[in-house]
């Protein structure tokens, strides 16, 4: 059995860049048999109408627009199935997460892949991952009232079933608190 690592990168900084630094050095010692490596700081789409709609669609019945439009959703959302760990190096901008970041959850948050709506509520399908995030804050203590990006990845990734997660500040000192 392999050790799947896939390892996100959202800062838009390269050169000197304090997440992507801790990320790295996270994903070395993780010992992985396999690495998928996704740098959002080259981009990707918002959702748009026909995204949204197509998501309504059993796959099977989808015309060449709506698969096309979930291409890459689908190819992201295959990254974490695959994934056993999640390592996620980002920024803090403005007290909250990079609008890539959470560009990157709207792709994969998907009714029916990666949450299921049951009598009970929303239930994650993507038990059993972890997820370590390294946030570099430029000042902002994680966790604090003005610390907008941890709640709400812990949230989001807990939603969609990693509730394994683990958030630390650039220096690897982690925060403590529960996922969703």
């Amino acid at each position: 059995m392999t050790y799947t690592v896939l390892h996100i990168d959202a800062s838009a900084r390269h050169e000197g860049s304090l997440s992507r630094i801790k990320s790295a050095e996270i994903v070395a010692g993780a010992g992985a048999d396999t690495v998928i490596r996704r740098d959002l700081a080259d981009g990707l789409p918002f959702l748009d109408p026909v995204w949204v709609q197509s998501t309504f669609v059993a796959p099977d019945e989808r015309d060449a627009a709506q698969a096309k439009a979930l291409e890459l959703s689908d190819r992201l959302v295959k990254e974490v199935q695959e994934a056993d760990t999640i390592v996620i190096g980002t920024a803090m901008y403005n007290f909250a997460i990079p609008a890539v970041l959470k560009a990157w959850i709207d792709q994969i948050a998907r009714a029916g892949v990666t949450f299921a709506y049951t009598e009970n509520g929303p239930e994650g399908q993507l038990k059993g991952k972890k997820a370590i995030i390294t946030i570099a804050t430029g000042g902002t203590p994680l966790g604090s009232d003005f610390d907008f990006a941890s709640g709400y990845l812990r949230f989001a990734l807990g939603f969609l079933g990693i509730t394994d997660v683990t958030i630390l500040d650039k220096d690897g000192n982690a925060l403590e608190a529960q996922a969703a």
